[in-house]
């Protein structure tokens, strides 16, 4: 464990680069123009492409691939096993469980959460997690549950519950979350 060197990244001080998970581990590979804030703990056989930014005390888990100009922010979590592609921005708090795959062009509003685990403590389950396409946006404190594709462009509204797949260019809203036509101006790229 340690912080590696790593050129043309930034790590401030206190942040931990390369925490091994196993007497395999390989140390993580951040791209150029990354900045890695105080606080902040990214494990082994982690990957992540240039001006990869961390907020403070953000945690990435082991054997995640970020793109590139991916931000995981503040007190966010990545649990390791996930896929994100380019130009992600994960604002504060968001939860990413093991098992999710993130296209590119999305937004993870503040305290956005997704789940893997239908029943948690209760059953023995395989955990999975969410897929949330291309230019999905999603709200402040919305929660996506496990097994769910969230399509291409959608949009999930502020506190929505998603318990169902949500089709592309959709919105959802409400708990649990109900589909409704994107309003003309939702039905937009990210411009992240």
């Amino acid at each position: 464990m340690g912080n590696k060197s790593l050129p043309g990244v930034t790590v401030q001080s206190g942040a931990q680069i390369g925490v091994s998970h196993s007497d395999s581990s390989s140390p993580p590979e951040i791209g150029e123009g990354s900045v890695v804030r105080s606080g902040t703990i990214i494990y082994d056989d982690v990957v992540a492409g240039e001006s990869f930014n961390t907020g403070h005390h953000a945690l990435v888990r082991e054997h995640s691939t970020l793109g590139d100009n991916v931000l995981v922010g503040t007190q966010a979590v990545i649990d390791g096993q996930t896929t994100v592609g380019h130009n992600v921005s994960m604002q504060t708090g968001v939860y990413v469980p093991t098992n999710t795959e993130i296209g590119s062009s999305v937004f993870l509003g503040p305290n956005a959460t997704l789940l893997n685990d239908m029943y948690p403590v209760r059953t023995a389950e395989e955990l999975v997690g969410p897929t949330l396409e291309d230019g999905v946006s999603v709200g402040a404190n919305a929660t996506v549950l496990p097994d769910v594709t969230v399509g291409e462009g959608a949009f999930v509204a502020a506190g929505a519950v998603v318990t169902e797949d949500l089709p592309p260019e959709t919105m959802a809203a409400g708990v649990p979350a109900t589909h409704r036509p994107l309003s003309e101006t939702l039905d937009a790229e990210n411009d992240i």
